[in-house]
């Protein structure tokens, strides 16, 4: 894999993990909410006009791009476990930024997708 191909991969990963991200930031934003038939316009409203929430469906568009330009360079078989990459970026920025519990037993599970992204990528 050249440096080019890896670039778009990375920009991709990073792409898709920043628009979880912003979902996320999105949906504290606006709080907790059931989906019910009397609110699903004002829920949806808040949802469709929430910044975080906007810039997660932009990183989303232009992660697409980025990954077709991706997958046209690089096997596809290695290209998609490369996407696991997002799970440990996720996974420490939720636990810096929202509080999210980081345990043993995840991070044991991050230690085992860093392991098997370094294995696919050697091959």
């Amino acid at each position: 894999m050249n440096a080019l191909s890896f670039s778009l991969i990375l920009s991709g990963v990073l792409l898709n993990a920043a628009a979880q991200l912003l979902l996320k930031a999105g949906t504290n934003a606006v709080g907790h909410f059931a989906f019910s038939a009397e609110n699903l316009i004002p829920v949806g409203l808040k949802l469709a006009f929430e910044p975080h929430i906007l810039g997660g469906i932009a990183c989303y568009v232009v992660s697409l791009v980025v990954w077709i330009m991706a997958l046209s360079r690089v096997e596809v078989s290695i290209a998609y476990p490369m996407l696991s990459i997002g799970y440990v970026i996720n996974a420490l920025v939720a636990w810096h930024f929202f509080g999210e519990s980081v345990n043993a037993m995840r991070m044991a599970g991050i230690g085992v997708i860093i392991v098997g992204v370094f294995l696919v990528a050697r091959s």
